[in-house]
């Protein structure tokens, strides 16, 4: 019997999930996080066979809560769930571990095939981030140059690109004003920006747009 945690802000979301999975899988046991710190806490005090965990949490960095996860414990199974574009932000999770990312606007029998490709050991990617490596690979497209970021750069990137002032990003991510101004400067400096306006037109030309 699959032991699922879903990890998501939004009630409407979890409950329509855990109506889906249930369906399909009707003697799994499924418990529910809202935040990344009662995520966290669930899954020091739990096993689970599988988590299901949304991109964007309130007080969360998804970054940092995947890797203290897969520190915590290497052999967990993780699912991104998200509506942010694969195409920038799934090869950065899968580079970190997690065993796949589907989008929240899939269909139900997608939804379903991920979920399922993961409990068994697989790797899960779509049909169309498949073709859009594969695409990669035949164009010899440049790198994205987010790529060069760090986790903590390219998480302050997409507060920076929502608007979000200095204060309220170190409010966010519990950083000191000075930190969050150097991983400023080296952003700028890696993407060759001059300003905001220009970050947030590169972010446009490379997909980076977050959801607020």
């Amino acid at each position: 019997m699959p032991n699922l945690l879903l990890a998501d802000d939004h009630f409407i979301i979890r409950t329509g999930l855990k109506l889906v999975i249930e369906n399909f899988m009707p003697n799994c046991k499924i418990d529910e996080a809202e935040d990344g710190d009662s995520s966290f806490e669930k899954i020091k005090k739990n096993s689970y066979d599988l988590l299901i965990l949304d991109v964007n949490m309130p007080n969360t960095d998804s970054f940092v809560l995947v890797s203290n996860i897969l520190a915590l414990k290497p052999e967990m199974k993780i699912l991104m769930f998200s509506m942010n574009d694969e195409e920038v932000y799934a090869r950065r999770y899968l580079k970190m571990g997690v065993m796949g990312y589907i989008k929240k606007d899939e269909h139900v029998d997608e939804i379903k095939r991920a979920i399922t490709t993961v409990l068994n050991n697989k790797k899960y990617i779509s049909n169309s981030l498949s073709q859009i490596l594969i695409e990669d690979l035949h164009n010899n497209n440049p790198e994205n140059p987010f790529e060069s970021l760090s986790l903590r750069e390219f998480e302050i990137v997409r507060h920076l690109i929502r608007g979000e002032s200095v204060a309220e990003i170190c409010q966010k991510l519990t950083l000191h004003s000075s930190t969050v101004g150097t991983h400023k400067a080296r952003i700028f400096e890696k993407l060759k920006c001059s300003n905001i306006i220009d970050l947030n037109l590169l972010a446009k030309v490379h997909n980076i747009i977050t959801p607020t």
